[in-house]
């Protein structure tokens, strides 16, 4: 990391302190949501700063090293999309362990990559409960934006947010079935289908 970038991060950090929301900060981690520093800063406030210092490669992975939340969720507002290769992807995946940094991350930079649709399918196959949220979240904002699946992949679609609806883990089961009304809000083949085969009423 060059000195400069150095500096900005610490600027960074600093600048949280002034941010500072002791209640919503105490009441993520009683919800489970465990960063060696939690400043409970908003998200608003979090994106006023990313326009002040923009789209930044090198500031954004100097920013996701640090284990603060915050620091983390200004590099997913700074990443530019163009410069995050598939396998920087999928290392800051492998190191997201909480709900609300999966669904800040998707939805700040995940669903705008340029292989966001084989992303989703690889994620939702993961053995980790975390990245298969991941793969239904980026998979629901590109069914948002109108992007439908085609062939193979709607029945690999289907049969596995069929596993994730049977999932223990509430989040993922969440994630999945919201992606599924994503998928037939797409058009009444796509309801269908879903219906049909997940045995749902959506």
């Amino acid at each position: 990391m060059n000195e400069d970038v150095n500096e900005t991060v610490k600027e960074i950090k600093r600048s949280f302190r002034l941010l500072m929301n002791g209640v919503a900060s105490q009441s993520m981690r009683q919800k489970g949501v465990d960063y060696k520093i939690n400043w409970g800063v908003s998200l608003p406030d979090l994106q006023k700063m990313a326009q002040q210092y923009g789209k930044n490669l090198e500031l954004a992975v100097a920013l996701w090293q640090e284990n603060v939340r915050e620091c983390k969720i200004l590099a997913t507002l700074i990443m530019p999309p163009g410069e995050m290769d598939e396998t920087l992807a999928e290392k800051w995946i492998g190191e997201i362990y909480s709900q609300d940094l999966a669904e800040m991350a998707c939805f700040n930079l995940f669903q705008y990559l340029y292989h966001a649709a084989d992303l989703s399918y690889q994620l939702m196959k993961s053995n980790r409960e975390v990245e298969q949220m991941c793969g239904y979240l980026v998979l629901s904002r590109l069914f948002m934006k109108g992007e439908n699946p085609h062939g193979n992949r709607i029945n690999e679609f289907i049969d596995d947010v069929a596993h994730a609806l049977n999932s223990e883990n509430m989040g993922v089961r969440h994630a999945a079935l919201n992606c599924v009304n994503k998928f037939a809000e797409l058009g009444e083949d796509f309801r269908n289908m879903a219906e049909n085969r997940l045995n749902l009423l959506l």
